[in-house]
């Protein structure tokens, strides 16, 4: 207890509530503007740097985390800590509290609603195997997850031993097991000082990780967004640097005497649970229903060649939807204050919260209804008009109405009947006079030739098929 004070009182130097910001601890504030640099070198230069500087950033981790798993369930005690984290407390699942973690959890992990993963996926060529990515991302990041909690529990197993105490004394959730608890128990450890060099580096590189990844994210999506400026010269680096900096001002709120508490608000509120639960909600609205679960799922099998399991479009369509509706409904009817320690947040503190959180939540709707009223036409042509699809003309798409055509709720949604494409599209880059990887997506023009025709005359140009072709002869 009196270790844990004394590093409150060190490094974060905390105050009593969120009512005494107090000053900014300057250690801090250096090290987050290191971070913040390291970050903008690492994306300056687009996905290209990007994914050179991930070839490091997340296999060191990994091999940290085997090597953290090995050593921890040699340590004593190690069995009652994997007992207790593989021990399931049913009565948990009564708490709103645990649902909204589990969901949070997800969310993060798998980077869903955060915009990275579809930003990033943007750079994939046209025919890139996006299923069976989704499949080894899913089982690779659960498997992952899995395995780092016999690294942390067996760890924790050992300090509840060392110290005699029950290991759900021991065991905490949030920063504090990652700053407090984890690092404590590797101070008992022989050889405490490698470990703990070993410990922070992984957290560093993993930390570095989650940060440049969501930041390119945004930054491809705004640079999509307007590209005729933002691609010109060095307007692109100096939006990345503008944006570093605005993000570590904001940031400096949280390393003040009281920037935990700030921190803890925005981590509840901001940018987790009721927030990531509404945008999945709107996500699976809009490509399930109003762009049709049937449609995404033909231009899926279109892009990879083959019709993915029929299961995963109801899951768009009915699981999530429902999962996230109820999630968020039990969440608000079993609402609690946030708290940190044995501080719990006054009023005006969680109507903060609550604002940062409607900050991103009313985007939605309130540009939904800004462009039904700036919409031209009655009332049901303008719902025609913004729930119709709307191709670039350099799209492979244009003037392909299996793709830009109104169709009813049925047909999009469950069983399209789509008109027939006659042959196949051929996909080919068009010469970009850069071709690294900030200059983002290859334009690829659609030429429609005959099937048959181009496999006589040579097979390797039917590849990837068109839709019908992929599909031809199945039934579901």
């Amino acid at each position: 207890m009196h270790q844990q004070l004394a590093n409150r009182n060190r490094v974060l130097g905390l105050s009593s509530g969120l009512d005494e910001p107090g000053s900014i601890r300057w250690e801090l504030a250096l090290c987050l503007l290191a971070a913040w640099v390291i970050c903008y070198f690492c994306i300056w230069k687009g996905v290209k740097s990007t994914g050179k500087v991930v070839y490091f950033t997340a296999t060191f981790p990994f091999l940290m985390l085997i090597v953290f798993v090995v050593r921890g369930v040699t340590l004593p005690g190690a069995m009652t800590g994997i007992s207790f984290y593989l021990t399931p407390n049913m009565t948990k699942l009564t708490e709103a509290e645990v649902w909204i973690d589990a969901g949070t959890q997800i969310f993060f992990s798998f980077a869903i609603c955060l915009g990275a993963l579809i930003s990033l996926g943007s750079y994939n060529e046209y025919n890139n195997n996006c299923y069976r990515d989704c499949v080894l991302l899913s089982l690779l990041n659960s498997g992952t997850s899995f395995i780092s909690g016999f690294a942390v529990f067996s760890v924790l197993g050992f300090m509840a031993e060392e110290q005699g105490r029950d290991i759900s004394k021991v065991a905490r959730s949030g920063p504090g097991l990652a700053f407090i608890a984890y690092p404590k128990a590797i101070t008992m450890m022989p050889g405490s000082t490698a470990w703990s060099i070993l410990f922070f580096i992984m957290i560093l590189l993993l930390g570095l990780d989650s940060q440049f990844v969501e930041t390119e994210g945004f930054i491809t999506s705004i640079v999509d967004l307007f590209p005729k400026k933002l691609r010109k010269g060095y307007n692109r680096e100096i939006f990345i640097a503008c944006t570093c900096a605005v993000s570590y001002l904001v940031a400096l709120s949280m390393v003040t005497n009281g920037g935990m508490y700030v921190f803890q608000l925005f981590d509840t509120y901001a940018a987790s649970g009721v927030c990531l639960l509404w945008v999945a909600f709107c996500e699976c609205v809009a490509v399930s229903w109003i762009y049709g679960g049937e449609r995404m799922w033909q231009n899926i099998t279109r892009m990879i060649g083959f019709r993915p399991m029929p299961i995963m479009k109801y899951i768009w369509t009915f699981v999530t939807p429902i999962l996230t509706t109820a999630t968020f409904i039990y969440s608000m009817v079993k609402f609690k204050p946030p708290t940190y320690g044995e501080y719990v947040y006054p009023p005006w503190g969680v109507a903060i919260g609550w604002a940062l959180a409607l900050s991103s939540m009313l985007v939605i709707p309130t540009y939904a209804v800004y462009k039904f009223l700036t919409t031209s036409g009655t009332m049901q042509e303008r719902w025609h008009i913004l729930t119709t699809p709307v191709l670039a003309r350099d799209h492979e798409d244009y003037n392909d109405e299996a793709h830009t055509k109104r169709m009813k709720l049925k047909a999009r949604v469950f069983k399209g009947e789509y008109p027939p494409i006659d042959g196949v599209v051929q996909l080919k880059p068009i010469p970009m006079a850069n071709n690294s990887a900030t200059d983002h997506h290859h334009q690829l023009p659609m030429s429609t030739v005959s099937s048959s025709k181009t496999a006589a005359v040579n097979p390797a140009l039917s590849d990837p098929p068109s839709y019908n072709d992929a599909v031809e002869g199945t039934n579901f």
